[in-house]
């Protein structure tokens, strides 16, 4: 590999090159090489890109807001009951064009009503992240606690819902040349841990109808994302000390944050592009 001096790019030598090219030093050009090999995300990468994030009013859906605001895309914050969060997120975010949006993932009517207001603003759908969720601690022993009825409200919250939200919006995201759906998940759907047994069972399903959704519905893209336990309120009851003594016992040893998630989030729409009907496990080697 070369080093052009006029244009100050590596290239394979061809029969036109002459010693007007010379090699790189690895001691004395280290920026450099490391401008050469390492790749970086072109600004506004997601620029005219619409994308809509439930659960966007804290925790990782917040984070995701962020990050794919900052690369171009517009935003439509989908809330349920903090509105108020909702609203000074959006204030905060870069670029222009953001919305709010009341999404009840068990209200089809509001998905029927979000998906008309967004085919007559936007006329389709880029991205869709579905962050939106709900689980309660309980021990996996304790079936007292873990009643049918709540099995089934947890169950609703996080498959049922992205489930609907998705098939509301489905044609939307088919009318964008580079659709894709990032179902949030959790390393507890395939190692059988987490805050209860029903969510646990919850993320497995959501892993399986994305892969099913991804078989069915080419070129649209379906991608699970899979943390483990993320520094969040997501967990009632959860301290950081808990968080801290779990990251400490895996291979790199640190708490996965919300803006990990949204950086593996973002992956998928600017990088992964040939990736569909799979987990992208982001878990600091968790399950080693």
């Amino acid at each position: 590999m070369l080093f052009d001096k006029w244009t100050k790019q590596g290239r394979h030598a061809g029969p036109s090159d002459n010693l007007q090219l010379f090699f790189i030093e690895p001691a004395t050009h280290t920026a450099s090489y490391q401008q050469l090999a390492r790749p970086t995300l072109a600004m506004n990468a997601l620029d005219q890109h619409i994308a809509v994030i439930t659960g966007a009013s804290s925790g990782i859906g917040a984070a995701c807001a962020k990050a794919l605001a900052a690369q171009g895309a517009t935003i439509v914050l989908g809330y349920h009951s903090g509105q108020a969060r909702a609203q000074a997120l959006l204030e905060q975010l870069p670029g222009h064009g953001h919305r709010i949006a009341a999404i009840a993932l068990q209200d089809a009517a509001s998905h029927a009503a979000l998906a008309k207001e967004l085919q007559q603003a936007y006329s389709r759908v880029d991205l869709l992240i579905n962050s939106a969720g709900f689980t309660q601690r309980i021990a996996h022993r304790d079936t007292a606690a873990l009643e049918p009825a709540l099995f089934d409200q947890i169950l609703s919250a996080n498959v049922t819902g992205p489930y609907a939200i998705t098939r509301a919006l489905l044609p939307l995201l088919q009318q964008s040349s580079n659709g894709l759906v990032v179902n949030i998940s959790s390393v507890s759907a395939f190692t059988g841990l987490g805050s209860n047994i029903a969510y646990c069972a919850a993320k497995a399903a959501l892993d399986t109808m994305t892969q099913s959704l991804a078989r069915a519905f080419g070129p649209v893209r379906f991608l699970s994302v899979s943390p483990a336990s993320v520094d969040t309120e997501f967990v009632a009851g959860r301290s950081r000390e808990e968080l801290q003594s779990k990251a400490a016992k895996t291979p790199l040893g640190r708490i996965v944050s919300p803006e990990d998630v949204a950086d593996a989030v973002q992956a998928c729409a600017t990088h992964l592009r040939t990736a569909t009907g799979t987990r992208i496990v982001i878990d600091g080697g968790h399950v080693l």
